[in-house]
């Protein structure tokens, strides 16, 4: 008989990674862990160590002041827009307004590859070069339909971003054993509730 699996070994297998280079779009997002209330950018240090481990910034680019601020304005808006629009809702225009002004330095170029193909490149250095990069992820991704699978946990106490791998794209949690079931917890005790009140009116 096999032992069972535990809750945080469950949830890594349910967070799977997303598809090529949208991944650092997710992993971006997921900088800070809000259930915990954790952020791996502690600093404007940590910001450039962790932009330079995934190639986002050259080795000798500098940050600058503002850049850690805006670095997390950029990540929360993201999250959310994908929630506003996970939730069939129009998305918050000022959130769309806040994330075109936060990237209006990310500045894209088209250069060619030597198999005379199109690349979208970022045109800019420092933080506007990571933000260019994850941007051209981004609308590549929408072109060939991978960005409407990058969703972001119905819980909102969690909120994580996560790839919907499945077929109909149906995930609301990023995981049903954690989230997904506290969720339906609460409903429980909503409707546990309000029958309660109902009783005590009749």
């Amino acid at each position: 008989m096999e032992a069972p699996i535990s809750q945080p070994v469950a949830a890594a297998q349910q967070r799977r990674s997303a598809p090529g280079r949208l991944e650092l779009v997710r992993q971006f997002i997921n900088t800070a862990d809000l259930a915990p209330g954790e952020d791996e950018w502690s600093d404007l240090n940590a910001l450039r160590a962790w932009l330079r481990k995934r190639q986002l910034i050259g080795a000798r680019e500098r940050l600058g002041g503002g850049d850690l601020e805006r670095a997390m304005a950029v990540r929360e808006t993201l999250r959310t827009v994908l929630e506003d629009r996970d939730r069939g809702e129009q998305v918050d225009a000022v959130a769309i307004g806040s994330l075109n002004a936060l990237g209006a330095g990310a500045l894209l170029r088209v250069t060619f590859d030597r198999d005379g193909l199109p690349l979208l490149e970022p045109a800019a250095g420092g933080l506007d070069r990571a933000l260019g990069e994850l941007f051209a992820i981004v609308e590549l991704a929408a072109a060939d339909g991978s960005w409407s699978r990058l969703k972001v946990c119905a819980d909102h106490g969690c909120r994580w971003a996560f790839y919907d791998h499945s077929k109909n794209r149906s995930r609301n949690w990023c995981n049903m054993a954690v989230c997904g079931n506290r969720a339906k917890a609460r409903q429980y005790r909503r409707r546990q509730r309000s029958a309660t009140a109902e009783g005590a009116k009749s």
